[in-house]
């Protein structure tokens, strides 16, 4: 007998939020406003939108089909979706890109802890010197015992979540900690918002500036659209599988991509307002959110509400990991439980461990760049291999095996719930058209883009 799934989400919000929360990183908080304030602001948002739908969506849901369609981890359900053992290695490399995404993202996510203890403590307020003194302190030698620990510390956090099962585990805490990161979301762009000289912000990134707008833009956007929704990692795949037969995919995917539209044009609403206060230019990369963002939270707050803001903000980064990483660590875990028929408790260990190491070395790599290779970091090179080559080839070949492999009548029951929603004839001939050509033209030129980039 085959493994399979043997439980499913509780209810559909359940399924949504989980899923939404996947997607929601911390990227959507530090990235999204930095690209679109670069590439004109809401002209951007207008061809991010454009792409979020024509690929993101599309992507989606052939993730989805693959899920659903297997019912089982991602290694069978991609043997399953494409009736040939081959198409089982797409499964492997999906977990060892999670394994790889896992080690260095709980790093940075040990790094938001830590932060937000000392937000806690009132220690993120003060001097630009100081602030920059705290973060070169995390990656040196003196104190990279702690960003060590504080990595293993994530996962193991993780670890708790995930073990507790689908419905009591993952989709309880998503239940929780997706809406409540919007709540922090509204919240501190509201703080943001009554700032003097907030309205800056607001017009730098809602303003459109089409002299902005070059091809770069274009790729940007497209690219943002691809690596916001978690796409190639089967971290989709994973959490299709436990969709209930009745799951409207079409509506499920949507309402993901509007979330994670609204949570990135959020944080944008939260930084730039802040930022333009103060007369700060945000920076691309984690220094937006570990030296720069401490800076205005000194600079435009008083000391009362810039502890509280801080607080605030540094909460809602560690949630935004958390959602993350937890579906991170559920591919592997779901894989190993079934393959090896074990229980999610020891499978979940087993992918821990194994990330916990991985994240060590990453992080003693900052102090010891030797471990890594073609002279970058161990950090960098996992933030390579997984962003410009797992998640492309990953998403590519899913598109592939969606459109041109699986039978069209097995596509069109996962689509259609068996028949249980209805799609017009020119929707279908128009999801495939994308699926078959649109999705991997645009799915390879993400890819070699990056590569001649890297």
């Amino acid at each position: 007998m085959k493994p399979s799934n043997s439980n499913t989400f509780a209810t559909q919000l359940g399924s949504i939020l989980a899923t939404a929360g996947c997607a929601v990183g911390l990227g959507n908080i530090w990235r999204f406003p930095t690209v679109a304030g670069q590439n004109g602001g809401a002209a951007f948002i207008f061809i991010y939108i454009f792409f979020n739908v024509a690929l993101g969506l599309t992507c989606m849901m052939t993730e989805f089909i693959v899920g659903r369609n297997g019912a089982c981890n991602p290694f069978r359900a991609y043997i399953k979706a494409g009736r040939n053992s081959a198409w089982g290695l797409m499964g492997i490399m999906s977990v060892i890109c999670s394994v790889l995404i896992l080690s260095f993202y709980c790093v940075v996510s040990g790094w938001c802890t830590y932060y937000l203890y000392l937000a806690i403590k009132g220690g993120v307020l003060g001097s630009v010197a100081h602030i920059q003194e705290t973060f070169d302190e995390l990656t040196s030698a003196d104190g990279i015992f702690v960003c060590c620990s504080l990595s293993v510390l994530f996962i193991v956090l993780t670890h708790i979540i995930v073990v507790q099962g689908v419905q009591k585990g993952i989709e309880k805490a998503a239940k929780y900690m997706v809406p409540l990161l919007q709540v922090l979301l509204v919240l501190l762009g509201i703080a943001a918002c009554s700032l003097p000289n907030s309205w800056s912000g607001i017009e730098f990134l809602f303003k459109p500036d089409f002299s902005k707008v070059t091809a770069k833009t274009f790729y940007e956007a497209m690219s943002m659209s691809f690596f916001s929704l978690s796409l190639g990692t089967a971290c989709l795949v994973t959490y299709a599988s436990y969709f209930n037969k009745q799951a409207n995919i079409i509506k499920s995917a949507a309402q993901i991509s509007l979330i994670d539209i609204c949570v990135a044009i959020l944080a944008g609403v939260m930084i730039f307002p802040a930022a333009f206060s103060v007369g700060i230019q945000p920076d691309a990369g984690p220094s937006l959110i570990f030296l720069t963002l401490p800076n205005v939270f000194t600079t435009a707050f008083s000391t009362t509400v810039g502890y509280v803001v801080s607080i605030l903000f540094y909460a809602l980064l560690v949630l935004a990991a958390l959602t993350s990483t937890i579906s991170l660590h559920e591919i592997g875990t779901s894989l190993i439980s079934q393959e090896m028929h074990t229980s999610r408790v020891k499978s979940g260990m087993i992918i821990t461990v194994i990330c916990s190491f991985l994240s060590i070395l990453c992080a003693l790599s900052f102090v010891h760049p030797e471990i890594g290779v073609m002279g970058q970091t161990l950090f960098d090179n996992f933030d390579s291999v997984t962003s410009k080559v797992f998640m492309p080839v990953g998403a590519f070949f899913t598109s592939l095996l969606v459109g041109w492999v699986m039978s069209r009548r097995t596509v069109m029951k996962q689509l259609t719930s068996n028949a249980r929603y209805h799609w017009s004839k020119g929707m279908i001939n128009l999801f495939f058209v994308f699926v078959r050509f649109v999705c991997p033209v645009f799915i390879l030129i993400i890819f070699i883009v990056n590569l001649l980039i890297g």
